[in-house]
C-alpha cells in the first residue's frame, strides 16, 4: 500500500469511524433473534410441544418476506440515502422483537408474529449499513464493511450466553423483552448520534457552503440494474452466496440442538457459541484486510470453502470435545464473512452508481437462502431423525460453493467519464 493510499486510508477512518461503530450496531441487532433463537426452542418446545420444523419455520417465513422486500429496499436507499430508513425502522423492529414475549401457543400467532417481523427488519438488514459505509470509505473498504458486518459476529458471541441468562432469569417472555429493548435501545442511541452516511455529509456540506455543486451528489459510476442482471460474475457470485447461506443459516439455527443432543450441557453450549462469535470478529477483520490486498474472489472462495470443515467436525462418529471446539471456531471464523464478502464483491462487480438495488437482489437471495436453510434443517432433522444427512450436505455444498467462487473473472476497470461503461 503506497504511502499516498495510506494517508487517504487514514482519513477516512479519521472521519468515519464512528460511523462504522453505529452500523456494527445496527447489523448485530438485525441478527438478534437468529442468533438467539436456538436457545428459545427448547422451552418453547417444553410449554408449547412444537416440533422442530414448526419452530424453524418462523425465521424462514420472516427471512423469505425480507427477500422479497430487498430489491424495492435497495431503490430506497440509492435514492433517501440509509438514515432516513433505518432510524424508525429501528424502532419498529424494537417492538417486533418485544412482541414475541406475547406467545400464547398459537400457531398462527406465531407465523403471524415472524411475517410482521420480516416485514419492519427489512429497514435494517444488512443493504443498509453496507450501503451506508461503502458510500464513504474506498482505501480502506475491507477493512472497513468486514468491522461493520462484524455486528453479527458479537452477535453471535454475546447473544447466546446473554440469552441463556435471561431466560434462566427471567423465563422466555422476558428473555425477548430484555433483548429488545436493551440491545434495540443501544442500537438505536448509536444510530441516531452517529449513523450518516454519503447523502447526509453531502447534504450537510452543502448546507455549510463547503460545496456548491447542484445536489451535492457524489459522483459513482457502476452497472445499471439491467446490466447487472445479465452480469455473469454477479450471478456468480449470487449463486455461491446462495448455496453457502442456505446450509450455514441452517447451522446457525440448530447449532444449540447440535451441541446438545453431542452431549454439551446447555451452559457450555451457550458459551461455545460465543466462542464462535469472538473467531467471527476476528474472520471478518482478516478477511477485510485481505480483501484489500489480494484478490478478492480468492480470499471469499477459500473462506467459504473453509466452511465445509465445521459441518465434518460436527458429524457423528467423527466430532470429539476438542473437535467440537475447533468446529465452533471455523464455523466463527468463517460464518459472518459472506455478507461481507458478497458485499464487496458487488460493489467491484457492479459498481456504486446502483449499489442499494443491485446488492439488495443480492440481499433478497441471501435472505431467501436464510429462509430455506432453518426449514431444510428442522425437516432433515424431523425425517430422518437426526443432523447427519444434513451436515453431510453442508460439507459438500460449501465446498462446491467455494470453488464456484474463486472462478469469478478479475474486476472491471470503471471509466470516469461513461457510468456504467467498462473498460
Amino acid at each position: 500500500m503506497s504511502e499516498t493510499t495510506s494517508s487517504t486510508a487514514a482519513a477516512e477512518w479519521k472521519t468515519g469511524w464512528t460511523l462504522v461503530l453505529a452500523a456494527s450496531m445496527g447489523f448485530s441487532f438485525f441478527s438478534l433473534l437468529l442468533a438467539a433463537m436456538g436457545l428459545f426452542i427448547e422451552p418453547l418446545t417444553k410449554e408449547f410441544g412444537w416440533t422442530r420444523t414448526l419452530l424453524s419455520s418462523g425465521p424462514s417465513i420472516a427471512v423469505t418476506i425480507t427477500a422479497i422486500l430487498s430489491p424495492p429496499f435497495g431503490i430506497l436507499i440509492d435514492r433517501f440515502g440509509s438514515r432516513r430508513l433505518v432510524l424508525p425502522g429501528l424502532i419498529i423492529t424494537i417492538a417486533a422483537t418485544c412482541a414475541f414475549s406475547l406467545i400464547d401457543g398459537s400457531q398462527t400467532q406465531w407465523y403471524i408474529l415472524w411475517a410482521i417481523f420480516g416485514v419492519v427488519a427489512v429497514t435494517i438488514k444488512s443493504t443498509a449499513w453496507t450501503a451506508g459505509v461503502l458510500g464513504c470509505f474506498s482505501q480502506a473498504r475491507g477493512l472497513a464493511l468486514g468491522l461493520t458486518l462484524s455486528g453479527t459476529a458479537v452477535a453471535q458471541m454475546v447473544v447466546p450466553p446473554l440469552t441463556n441468562w435471561l431466560i434462566d432469569g427471567f423465563g422466555w417472555r422476558g428473555a425477548f423483552i430484555g433483548l429488545g429493548l436493551g440491545w434495540g435501545g443501544l442500537t438505536f442511541i448509536l444510530c441516531l448520534l452517529f449513523f450518516f452516511d454519503a447523502h447526509d455529509r453531502a447534504k450537510a456540506k452543502k448546507k455549510a457552503n463547503i460545496v456548491q455543486d447542484e445536489g451535492a451528489k457524489v459522483a459513482l459510476t457502476g452497472l445499471t440494474p439491467g446490466q447487472a442482471l445479465r452480469d455473469s460474475a454477479l450471478w456468480r457470485v449470487g449463486i455461491s452466496n446462495f448455496v453457502v447461506m442456505v446450509l450455514t443459516i441452517g447451522l446457525m439455527l440448530h447449532i444449540f440442538p447440535i451441541l446438545t443432543e453431542a452431549g454439551v450441557s446447555r451452559t457450555h453450549a451457550a458459551w461455545l457459541a460465543s466462542l464462535s462469535g469472538l473467531a467471527g470478529i476476528i474472520g471478518k477483520l482478516v478477511t477485510g484486510f485481505l480483501l484489500d490486498r489480494y484478490r478478492p474472489n480468492w480470499i471469499g472462495g477459500i473462506t467459504l470453502a473453509i466452511m465445509s470443515l465445521a459441518f465434518l467436525l460436527l458429524m457423528d462418529g467423527i466430532r470429539s470435545p476438542a473437535l467440537i471446539i475447533c468446529a465452533m471456531i471455523v464455523n466463527g471464523y468463517a460464518f459472518g464473512t459472506k455478507t461481507q464478502i458478497t458485499g464487496f464483491l458487488t460493489a467491484g462487480y457492479g459498481g456504486l452508481k446502483h449499489f442499494g438495488v443491485i446488492y439488495g437482489v443480492m440481499g433478497a437471495l441471501m435472505a431467501l437462502a436464510s429462509g430455506l436453510g432453518p426449514m431444510t434443517a428442522g425437516i432433515i432433522y424431523d425425517q430422518a431423525g437426526g443432523y447427519g444427512p444434513f451436515l453431510l450436505a453442508g460439507a459438500i455444498g460449501c465446498a462446491l460453493g467455494g470453488v464456484l467462487m474463486m472462478t469469478l473473472p478479475a474486476y472491471p476497470v470503471w471509466t470516469k467519464k461513461e457510468e456504467g461503461a467498462v473498460a
